[in-house]
């Protein structure tokens, strides 16, 4: 069991918050913005998926390449699905007594293990500053990771509804990368065939109301690691995007998915599609419910620029990494912003540099007219 208090305990009763998750003063979240309505370059683009492909391709690319950010609407999810799993996440946080719900606590010498927990980085550093959330993390695909029985039984319906939530996102997020790779004009399943297999994790954040949102983070500013996230909200709203430099709160988009694009995806079309990095705020009134659901690689993966993307003016932007190296740095380094992802970043001066003193020791060579074109 993880020994970690969990949040909704220490929120309750409290007119400020524990040392520990008080964030130093350049991450706090100071002011919001909020009123965008007369902003509309600055709203979270959304794409309508029962519109014709002709439309639906550009908006995608214009989303990945501007935002790495973008709802779907007209999705295919069934509505009642989404209602009934916010529903039976939210009770299982708010409506059970502490004591049956620590049954289902995290392994606390593992990173990221199922189960119940608060704090997701394992360290015994004690600057690490913590998140103002608990969660429930479930392993869902492939099938032979999936383990019901490690998730709640209360109330009754839980198991059922993320095991068909889990089958849903799978069959969407797949029709969402083959979107993806022919905005890019490459074939439907370029992005699904350099990801591999799925891993796939669905966690469910429970953000209590905060006496000193303007101190905390729900959840710190990160790019997600894997390939793609898809994110359902609730009506509340807390989550932020960073666009231009700015923090911009995603109102929340009535049965409408969020889709994040992850460091994977940004590697694998060698920076034409960017990774989203973003963030959860805190409220001191209302407790927030979000369900993500993160679609890696294997960890014996080896991810880099398709090559379809590469050329000699778009030289490879990224070296390549087996994404179990990935991983390891994100866990031991913490995630803040993309700071891992910018580690691979090559530099493509020196490529180019060294790509053309190779052509000219090797000008009749038929490997660099291929590499070339």
């Amino acid at each position: 069991m993880e020994g970690a208090v969990r949040v909704q305990i220490l929120s309750q009763g409290i007119s400020e918050v524990p040392s520990q998750y008080i964030q130093p003063p350049k991450n706090r979240p100071g002011s919001v913005t909020e009123n965008i309505a007369d902003l509309s370059c600055k709203h979270v683009p959304a794409v309508d998926l029962s519109s014709e492909k002709e439309s639906v391709l550009p908006a995608i690319r214009e989303a990945c390449r501007d935002w790495g950010a973008f709802h779907v609407i007209n999705h295919g999810v069934p509505t009642k699905l989404l209602d009934d799993l916010r529903r039976a996440c939210f009770s299982f946080f708010n409506d059970f007594p502490m004591e049956d719900k620590l049954k289902y606590a995290c392994n606390p010498n593992f990173a990221a293990s199922e189960g119940y927990g608060s704090r997701l980085l394992v360290s015994s550093e004690n600057e690490t500053v913590l998140d103002w959330r608990d969660y429930f993390d479930h392993h869902t695909l492939p099938l032979s990771r999936r383990n019901p029985s490690a998730w709640p039984h209360f109330p009754p319906e839980y198991r059922e509804l993320m095991a068909n939530y889990s089958d849903e996102m799978k069959a969407l997020v797949q029709r969402l990368l083959a979107l993806m790779s022919e905005s890019l004009g490459l074939k439907a399943s370029c992005i699904e065939d350099a990801v591999g297999e799925f891993y796939q994790n669905i966690t469910a954040s429970y953000y209590p109301p905060c006496p000193r949102p303007d101190l905390t983070l729900g959840l710190q500013s990160h790019s997600d690691i894997g390939a793609i996230t898809l994110l359902m909200q609730d009506n509340v709203g807390g989550l932020q995007v960073l666009k231009d430099g700015e923090w911009l709160l995603v109102d929340p988009l009535p049965n409408a998915i969020l889709v994040l694009v992850a460091d994977q995806t940004e590697i694998i079309t060698n920076g034409q599609y960017k990774t989203c990095v973003h963030r959860a705020v805190t409220n001191a009134s209302k407790a927030r419910l979000s369900i993500a659901t993160f679609h890696d690689p294997a960890k014996t993966v080896r991810i880099s620029p398709v090559s379809d993307l590469v050329s000699k003016s778009s030289p490879p932007l990224y070296s390549s990494v087996l994404y179990r190296d990935y991983l390891s740095s994100w866990y031991s380094n913490a995630p803040e912003g993309k700071r891992n992802l910018d580690k691979l970043l090559l530099d493509t001066s020196n490529y180019c540099s060294a790509l053309y003193a190779i052509k000219k020791r090797n000008k009749h060579s038929q490997v660099l007219f291929h590499l070339w074109h």
